[in-house]
């Protein structure tokens, strides 16, 4: 299959997928289902026509208002759209521009984590629903002998996650009486551990923590209110994913000079 036509199918099967992750986004904090009905306006309900649901470019048809009632449709059901098409775009190059095993292993990753990037975001919440299937997930993918990662590096990553996120937050809790961590993003991390192993976690929460301290005072976050780490996370785990390798050597060509 030419390169061209590769991409062209990436692109449509990438923002057609962002467009069913803005129902998740949209529905499952709200325990609704995900399949049934079909895309309609959040305000007055009425069924989105289908000439107008096509990814990226619907937005721009309707002039950004429900056909209905006219409310303004959010900015970021084209966000992630296109998020997920340029993704997915990037993921393919970046294993070598032809599809594998792995590639679709970290493309189902991604996946779970554009939709928990904007439901933590918006609602403070991990729901089981993603994080527990992820880990199922996760347990399946180390079987393969495919994988870019071992079996052990997947089980080590998964128990040091738990260890990261329960244990340590659990003598927080005790020494101070709050909670630092919630139980989702407890499940996101043993789910995530088992996709990208024992480094893949090291280096996740360590850059998720980094892009949280320099991201919270800039947009002056409350720090009494919960805060949102599986979006943080998320990012994170793209920076390992897409430069994990480059920001490593460069580290530690630093400390070897």
């Amino acid at each position: 299959m030419p390169i061209a036509v590769q991409i062209i199918l990436i692109i449509i099967i990438g923002s057609s997928l962002g467009s069913f992750f803005n129902v998740c986004i949209y529905r499952i904090p709200r325990k609704r289902s995900i399949i049934y009905p079909s895309s309609y306006c959040p305000n007055c309900s009425q069924p989105i026509p289908k000439w107008f649901n096509v990814p990226i470019i619907g937005f721009f048809l309707t002039r950004r208002r429900c056909q209905g009632c006219k409310t303004k449709i959010h900015w970021h059901y084209p966000v992630v759209e296109f998020i997920s098409a340029i993704l997915f775009l990037l993921l393919f190059f970046h294993f070598g521009g032809y599809f594998s095993f792995i590639y679709f292993k970290y493309a189902l990753l991604i996946s779970f984590l554009i939709i928990i990037f904007f439901i933590d975001l918006y609602h403070q919440i991990i729901p089981d629903s993603l994080s527990l299937p992820l880990i199922i997930l996760g347990l399946i993918t180390i079987w393969f002998p495919f994988n870019d990662i071992s079996t052990k590096s997947a089980i080590i990553g998964a128990a040091f996650g738990f260890l990261l996120f329960f244990v340590i937050p659990y003598f927080f809790w005790k020494l101070t009486g709050k909670v630092g961590i919630g139980g989702g993003d407890i499940k996101l991390i043993i789910g995530i551990g088992l996709f990208i192993g024992f480094f893949g976690v090291i280096f996740s929460v360590l850059a998720s923590s980094i892009i949280a301290l320099i991201t919270l005072p800039i947009i002056r976050f409350d720090l009494k209110k919960e805060f949102p780490f599986g979006t943080f996370l998320s990012i994170g785990i793209l920076v390992y994913l897409f430069f994990g390798k480059q920001i490593i050597d460069w580290y530690l060509g630093l400390i070897l000079i």
